[in-house]
């Protein structure tokens, strides 16, 4: 006897409608952070000839609106979420914001759900990923991102960022969450996904670690 069909949880109608004044509160938010940003950090950020695989730890996810909506503004993103009835509210709460979800996870479907990031950068779109991402442990990277970014013959973008004001919830991930008007300093770095230097995944996370200091 087939196991069913795994159940991807959506919500809409008035459930969806509640979100959205959360959604404006975040970009008004957002959108009062001074980002510190070096010349070259921003032009490697900005080139959009070619669709990327962002990869950030799963604590500076606040800020992943934020930086699409000012250093790659007009290109579609996507990002992975839970298929869970938790996720379906968090996806719509992308939604309000900007970023579009590739339902799945480790634990439900994981396979579908990195198909469809694969499918969206071979159509030309950006996608985000937190290696360590959905439960831990923080700052250990997982080699989906490396896999996903292999198989669309994609470049990753690294992403790093220090805080100077910041609350920092007491989660497994200690999330980030930056006061208003403080300014953050951010840092990218391309990294090419073919590169096989024995221990590719643990390369990519030393040096994002480096980048982002706690």
């Amino acid at each position: 006897m087939s196991e069913p069909a795994p159940v991807v949880h959506t919500i809409s109608g008035w459930r969806r409608l509640l979100l959205w004044p959360l959604g404006l509160l975040l970009r008004a938010w957002s959108r009062s952070l001074r980002f510190e940003i070096s010349d070259a950090d921003r032009t490697a950020f900005e080139r959009k000839d070619r669709p990327l695989a962002f990869v950030l730890w799963h604590n500076r996810l606040f800020l992943s609106p934020e930086c699409f909506r000012r250093y790659r503004s007009g290109r579609p993103v996507y990002g992975l979420v839970s298929a869970s009835k938790d996720g379906a509210w968090l996806a719509a709460l992308y939604s309000t914001v900007g970023i579009r979800a590739v339902r799945g996870s480790s634990r439900r479907l994981g396979r579908e759900g990195a198909e469809g990031l694969v499918e969206a950068l071979r159509a030309g779109n950006d996608v985000g990923i937190t290696p360590d991402g959905p439960r831990g442990p923080r700052y250990q990277m997982k080699p989906g991102a490396l896999i996903v970014a292999r198989r669309a013959e994609a470049p990753i973008l690294i992403v790093g960022a220090q805080f100077f004001g910041a609350w920092r919830l007491r989660s497994w991930d200690g999330f980030y969450v930056p006061r208003p008007f403080s300014k953050i300093r951010v840092h990218c770095e391309e990294i090419s996904a073919d590169a096989d230097d024995g221990d590719p995944t643990g390369r990519i996370a030393a040096r994002l670690r480096e980048i982002n200091p706690d």
